[in-house]
């Protein structure tokens, strides 16, 4: 079984105090911190760039997973591999050659991985399961975030599960992640959880006993609590 993670996502921070909400969240227990890259373009909203990356490795030594919801994408890899990036995730369909994308990745020296959009297929991926060290199931439509959850996403997980048993590829599920929620994705295959609202409301007082609501839900639903 592969190891649980929980990603708290920026984009749900205190922006006018980012670096203070990524110390505290991770010393309150989350693990690597998950960054939404946003062009309006790919997406109908506009985040974070370069330089928040760069801002963000300067103020914590854990692993940055930026998810770039950019295109075209080929041209930006490189920059944000440079500004610290530890894992950079791409969608299909925001350049025309899924696997040369992935590839420049991995030559940077960074985890690929790729984005499934609620409509976008698994077998997107079939063919390139050995060039990519994570799949990201978008289990909301990207670009805003406190949306519900889409319940069709957990057969998405499953099928990712059976199909990814015998590689070492991080499952990893974004979009309406709660104490709620997160048992069910964890039980069908899910490893690593993103959640922006659920671990920043009621700010920083607040964000250890949130994350430990969504470790326990999706410990228990693996079988290592009762």
């Amino acid at each position: 079984m592969r190891p649980l993670a929980i990603l708290p996502s920026i984009l749900a921070a205190d922006l006018a105090h980012i670096g203070e909400a990524v110390r505290d969240a991770m010393a309150a227990g989350g693990d690597i911190v998950h960054i939404d890259v946003m062009d309006g373009h790919f997406v109908p909203n506009i985040s974070f760039g370069q330089d928040t990356v760069r801002a963000i490795r300067n103020v914590t030594d854990r692993r940055l997973d930026v998810h770039l919801m950019i295109a075209p994408v080929d041209c930006y890899i490189e920059s944000f591999a440079a500004a610290g990036s530890d894992v950079i995730t791409v969608h299909p369909e925001a350049g025309p050659h899924l696997h040369r994308s992935l590839a420049l990745i991995r030559q940077l020296g960074k985890k690929a991985g790729v984005a499934l959009n609620p409509a976008t297929p698994v077998a997107t991926i079939e063919h390139v399961l050995d060039d990519i060290d994570l799949v990201l199931v978008m289990s909301v439509d990207p670009g805003f975030g406190g949306q519900a959850f889409i319940p069709a996403s957990i057969e998405k997980l499953n099928i990712l599960r059976a199909m990814t048993a015998s590689r070492d590829i991080e499952i990893e599920v974004d979009g309406g992640i709660t104490a709620e929620t997160a048992g069910a994705v964890a039980a069908a295959g899910a490893n690593w959880l993103v959640a922006g609202s659920a671990v920043f409301k009621g700010g920083p007082a607040a964000y250890a006993g949130n994350i430990a609501a969504i470790r326990k839900s999706a410990e228990r639903a693996r079988g290592e609590l009762v």
